[in-house]
């Protein structure tokens, strides 16, 4: 039996690459019936960068993005307020980049076939639900029957790794429209932020809690604009613009414009549609910066993508027995701290790592996981909120919640330079 991750995504992909490199088999289901560049730009800071580095994927991922040197704050006139270095330039030992979204996934998609086999990840399936009982969540003791780890009949069985039952998963084949049952010895769900594995796990987990922030994203054709590896966050007051390159002559932007009154948004309402120049535009008409046309740029855009900013409150607790959460499944957060997907990166490092270390005990190998990374996750999510809060006009200001922020999410130079690796051997040799 083999490790079934819910989700292709960044996050997803990523798991399925550290499970395999410590010689735990893993499969990949996926809802969306083919997976395309889609999306828009995104950051990769260096605790990211450092674990795909370490996975083997440190030149494809410089040949993909742009290294950034340096996060410049302006206000609407163009005049700087606060700078700081970027990636090795700020002493890591890692770069930051700043890649297309859409094609760093398949630049991780095409990994996975060539390292697990062409058959690693199935498009078109949906998780539809999982079932375990007391035996089938691997408790040392046994079900309520006295089995040791055996199913609910009292086979004992067992996968390759040791690991005595298992649970049932629920698929959903789109294309064809049949249902089929499968068998795994773990259930990761990386399935982002409308979860199908988290909603089982956490029926009344809360909502999705809106800013009353929302965001218009687009990519423009754009000459660049000061180093041609900077990025810039230019406010308005309520109004503001993040600007940076993401290789082959893109410009990357995010405005965010406060619309709303902060409170609770329902789950099934419109996360990305298609939005309108119209609608953002007359925001940023009259803003003029000698050395970023910002007007332009959102006119240059071949589309533009609407979202809200939202989060939802940290879960107690993110799995229960073989099925555990990962990436935006589990802590969905604002886009402020650029940390979204490199936390879904350390998440799939971290779960590798502790799965390899519980050796044959795959419960207690995701308990570990949680236990490692579900406060750490929280507090990026609080300081996501915070940094949105608390905004900053002065250098001082600015460079008092950037110091705070690096420190409160445990991203601090000397602390990620000097942290042991997550890599470890393989204790199974890999089928692939």
């Amino acid at each position: 039996m083999t490790i079934l991750i819910a989700g292709a995504g960044i996050g997803g992909l990523t798991a399925a690459l550290s499970l395999h490199a410590v010689g735990i088999e893993a499969a990949v289901v996926e809802s969306s019936r083919e997976i395309r560049p889609l999306g828009v730009g995104i950051n990769l800071l260096p605790h990211a960068v450092r674990e795909l580095t370490e996975l083997g994927l440190g030149e494809e991922l410089a040949a993909l993005g742009v290294e950034s040197a340096e996060m410049v704050y302006c206000d609407a006139s163009g005049r700087r307020l606060f700078a700081e270095p970027r990636g090795t330039a700020q002493g890591y030992h890692w770069p930051q980049y700043s890649v297309h979204r859409g094609e760093l996934q398949l630049m991780l998609l095409a990994a996975v076939r060539e390292r697990l086999g062409a058959d690693a990840v199935r498009t078109g399936v949906r998780l539809l639900g999982f079932e375990q009982d007391d035996a089938q969540r691997g408790n040392r003791g046994g079900g309520q029957h006295g089995n040791r780890g055996g199913d609910q009949h009292g086979n004992r069985g067992g996968d390759r790794h040791g690991n005595q039952g298992a649970l049932q998963v629920r698929l959903l084949d789109r294309a064809s429209g049949q249902q089929e049952q499968a068998r795994a010895s773990a259930l990761i769900g990386a399935d982002g932020l409308h979860s199908a594995v988290r909603a089982q796990l956490h029926p009344q987990g809360g909502p999705l809690l809106w800013s009353g922030i929302r965001m218009w994203r687009g990519v423009t054709l754009a000459e660049p604009f000061l180093t041609g590896r900077s990025a810039v966050i230019v406010r308005d007051g309520d109004v503001e613009i993040i600007a940076y390159p993401i290789g082959r002559g893109r410009i990357n932007w995010v405005c965010q414009v406060r619309t709303g009154e902060p409170g609770p948004m329902a789950d099934d309402a419109a996360w990305s549609r298609p939005g309108a120049l119209a609608e953002v535009l007359p925001y940023y008409r009259d803003w003029a910066l000698d050395w970023l046309d910002v007007p332009g740029l959102l006119a240059g855009a071949e589309e533009i993508l609407e979202y809200p900013m939202i989060d939802r409150e940290p879960l107690p607790s993110w799995g229960h027995g073989r099925v555990t959460l990962l990436g935006d499944a589990a802590h969905p957060m604002y886009p402020v701290g650029a940390n979204g997907a490199s936390q879904a990166i350390v998440d799939a490092r971290v779960l590798a790592y502790e799965l390899a270390g519980a050796a044959d005990d795959l419960p207690t190998g995701l308990t570990r996981y949680e236990s490692a990374r579900r406060e750490a996750t929280a507090a990026v999510v609080r300081a996501n909120r915070a940094m949105h809060r608390d905004g900053g006009r002065t250098p001082a200001e600015l460079a008092r919640i950037t110091d705070t922020y690096r420190r409160t999410t445990g991203s601090d130079v000397e602390v990620l330079n000097n942290r042991p690796s997550f890599s470890r051997p393989a204790t199974v040799t890999p089928d692939h």
